[in-house]
């Protein structure tokens, strides 16, 4: 068999089995957002079978070539170009690098992504805490009035950032596709705010809607505030980012 086409072979094999790797754990969550996982799993399974079907073509023909004698070029093997190698560069990078999810450094040099959605579905009824998202108390207290979440109280978890300023934001990055696009979506936090921030902690934040507004530094786009009555460390999730959110 040719050996670079063994090469060639392995490379594919290994890059499937890591994009396979990726997808049936919670890897892939910090490249793409969740609801991509089937076509990677996909897309890694192309690539193991590619791989096989390279390894048993070549076999055959090696085999029709011992069986039919040298050809015209007397038996020589054609070298495979060698940026075929450059297949191994991803391959490396997912198995020896375990970037981390975007986080506050990014949130504070990125504008919020927030915009309006299409409607805004009725919340739980009663009294009882609700649990929002970031994206989801941000839009609706920009652009609902906090309909909904007056005199109610807000449970949200996110990460912490802190403006050129020093104000503390808990964000959620939303992601439309991966990571490349990640854009943050942020709520100013006042009120009982621990005095000892650390940026890209997680906090699980319990307080009331706050009629206030401020701008993003960045871009000037609308960032509510939140009265914080109560905070406390969580871990980081699975997924650490957040569709974006339309209503």
């Amino acid at each position: 068999m040719n050996p670079n086409r063994q090469a060639q072979a392995a490379l594919l094999f290994l890059l499937g089995a890591t994009v396979l790797h990726a997808g049936l754990t919670d890897l892939h969550l910090r490249y793409v957002k969740a609801g991509l996982r089937p076509l990677l799993l996909l897309c890694g399974a192309v690539l193991v079978v590619t791989a096989a079907a390279t390894v048993w073509y070549e076999w055959r023909g090696a085999r029709g070539r011992h069986d039919d004698g040298p050809g015209p070029d007397g038996g020589r093997e054609h070298r495979e170009p060698r940026v075929s190698w450059l297949l191994a560069l991803p391959v490396l990078a997912l198995i020896l690098v375990a970037p981390p999810a975007l986080g506050s450094y990014s949130a504070t040099h990125t504008g919020t992504a927030l915009q309006k959605p299409f409607g805004f579905p009725d919340l739980p009824a009663g009294g009882g805490t609700l649990r929002l998202g970031v994206g989801e108390y941000a839009a609706r207290a920009v652009y609902d009035d906090g309909r909904g979440l007056r005199d109610r109280p807000v449970e949200i978890t996110g990460f912490v950032a802190l403006d050129p300023s020093g104000t503390p934001y808990l964000v959620r990055m939303s992601l439309n596709c991966c990571a490349a696009d990640g854009q943050p979506v942020k709520i100013a936090l006042t009120g009982e705010v621990p005095p000892v921030l650390r940026p890209d902690a997680w906090l699980e934040v319990t307080g009331t809607y706050s009629p206030r507004r401020t701008k993003d530094p960045v871009n000037d786009g609308p960032v509510p505030w939140f009265e914080v009555t109560s905070a406390k460390p969580v871990p980081a999730p699975n997924d650490p980012y957040d569709e974006v959110w339309t209503g």
